[in-house]
């Protein structure tokens, strides 16, 4: 993890960088399969995407939401970040590590500041969900405790299937 590290997003300084990453993602998700870019395009249409990206200050803001930075050697290679559900729960959302980071420990350290920012601001249960085809992300979630679930949340109708719910209790 030499040269990797966490840090909260600067805003609005920082926005831009996240938002790429946010956008890198949703590139990511529709390339992976013909079944993952149809996925993508019931959970995150292009037009809603991109007023998502517009919210984001808003959807994540402190002091209940979390926009996290990955850096290696200075340069922004990951984000992730946390949105309160209510009952004390916070969901984690947008996990991306890009290319040039993956291998080098930085998905397991954001994955972990996470969780513990989550913590720190109070809540009682973690959240997320992933696609069923991403073993490697769902073999980190199962390694830092997270355990399967059902649906938390209405999710788009024909994709519950193709997806993996987890928790964590803080």
């Amino acid at each position: 993890m030499t040269g990797v590290r966490v840090r909260t997003a600067e805003l609005p300084r920082d926005l831009p960088a996240v938002q790429r990453l946010c956008w890198d993602y949703r590139d990511y998700l529709v390339s992976f399969s013909d079944e993952m870019r149809v996925l993508t395009e019931a959970f995150y249409p292009a037009d809603a995407y991109a007023d998502l990206m517009a919210a984001l200050p808003v959807k994540h803001a402190r002091p209940r939401g979390a926009i996290l930075l990955v850096e290696k050697d200075g340069t922004a290679v990951g984000c992730g970040m946390t949105q309160p559900l209510g009952n004390g729960d916070a969901e984690i959302k947008r996990v991306y590590i890009s290319p040039a980071a993956r291998g080098t420990g930085a998905g397991q350290l954001l994955s972990q500041a996470l969780v513990d920012q989550a913590r720190a601001d109070g809540y009682t249960r973690v959240l997320l969900d992933t696609n069923k085809e991403f073993a490697p992300a769902r073999a980190l979630y199962e390694k830092l405790g997270f355990r399967n679930r059902g649906p938390y949340s209405q999710v788009p109708p024909g994709t519950e299937d193709h997806l993996a719910f987890y928790e964590l209790t803080l």
